[in-house]
């Protein structure tokens, strides 16, 4: 069954961040509390049909996931439906339980191939490179064959200005299981608040188009809303105000693994020096030999804060070249 159709609601989803939540922090994150749904970072399908070995290696790593993050979904992105397609069956074969298709990324290297944010400029390729995700999904699973496949998309309320009137039914014609909704525009980036009212628009413009006559057995997309949520309770009260299926969570998890875990008590200095030390020793153990270890450093910040000696220990994790000597620092502070 399409996992989408299982959840219970409100759905709490872990967002895909580029060199973010790869492999070890997405471990690191189960481990402490498992969101309803993950996400894995955004994955070129070009290059993971196109690349040579080395870079085929590096990609791959991006997809590389554990049981216990289930259910896990990979997230694409191509303007080419046969790329999505061939990408949707390799994720299918690998045994992920969805795909996502990015069509909301204001990076202006993917947007030059007319992939992420672009996509909202050309509806009718974004519908088709939809279908082509599901046809490469069924390819690789054939038991889901004439079923209804997990593919949804993450997007934004348009390009330049407020397009989601006439940008979120083009979608929801192709029946995707879910669409996250990032409340702003590709020009707002994240410079504006997130306007969760729109969120609210979006479940109405998804009742209207997908159930015209109020059937309730009529199938519904999940609509999901992303932009601004501090925690779980923020994201539920949200989902509340706005009738949405669920909420997508990225920063917040920055330094926070136990987001997800429903604890309301602080971690303390010792759990999130603990909490890093895991965190890099499964860096080093998965990414070691493909990603730099800079990648890693972007969370020494957000773990290391917040009490007396945490400044001068990150200054002095910012000076290290590799995990060892990280790890080296983070025992002398806390019994490993």
């Amino acid at each position: 069954m399409n996992f989408w159709e299982t959840l219970p609601k409100p759905i709490m989803a872990l967002a895909p961040l580029e060199d973010v939540t790869d492999a070890a922090f997405r471990r690191i994150i189960a481990q402490k509390g498992r969101p309803d749904v993950t996400f894995c970072e955004f994955t070129s399908a070009d290059g993971l049909v196109l690349a040579d070995e080395k870079g085929q290696k590096k990609l791959r790593s991006k997809l590389l996931f554990s049981e216990i993050e289930r259910p896990i979904v990979a997230q694409f992105f191509s303007a080419v439906p046969e790329h999505m397609e061939q990408a949707a069956r390799i994720a299918a074969e690998m045994g992920f339980d969805g795909v996502d298709i990015n069509m909301g990324c204001p990076d202006r290297a993917v947007e030059k191939g007319g992939c992420g944010a672009a996509m909202i400029k050309n509806p009718s390729l974004a519908r088709e490179i939809i279908r082509a995700t599901k046809r490469g999904w069924s390819q690789g699973l054939t038991s889901w064959r004439g079923k209804r496949v997990p593919i949804s998309v993450k997007t934004r309320l348009g390009y330049n200005t407020d397009e989601l009137e006439t940008w979120l039914p083009e979608l929801l014609a192709e029946e995707p299981a879910a669409i996250t909704i990032h409340a702003r525009t590709r020009k707002e980036m994240s410079d504006v608040p997130a306007r969760w009212e729109r969120v609210k628009r979006a479940v109405e413009i998804r009742n209207e188009v997908q159930k015209p006559r109020g059937e309730a057995s009529r199938f519904k997309t999940r609509i999901l809303g992303n932009g601004d949520v501090t925690d779980c309770a923020d994201a539920q009260a949200k989902c509340a105000a706005t009738g949405a299926d669920g909420a997508m969570l990225g920063r917040a998890i920055f330094g926070n693994p136990w987001l997800f875990s429903g604890r309301i008590d602080e971690p303390t200095p010792q759990e999130k020096m603990q909490a890093l030390a895991e965190h890099i020793a499964l860096f080093d153990e998965l990414l070691g030999d493909v990603s730099n270890f800079a990648t890693m450093k972007k969370h020494f910040k957000s773990y290391i804060s917040g009490w007396s000696g945490a400044k001068d220990l990150r200054v002095q994790l910012m000076e290290t070249d590799d995990s060892g000597s990280a790890l080296v620092l983070l025992q002398a502070r806390v019994d490993l």
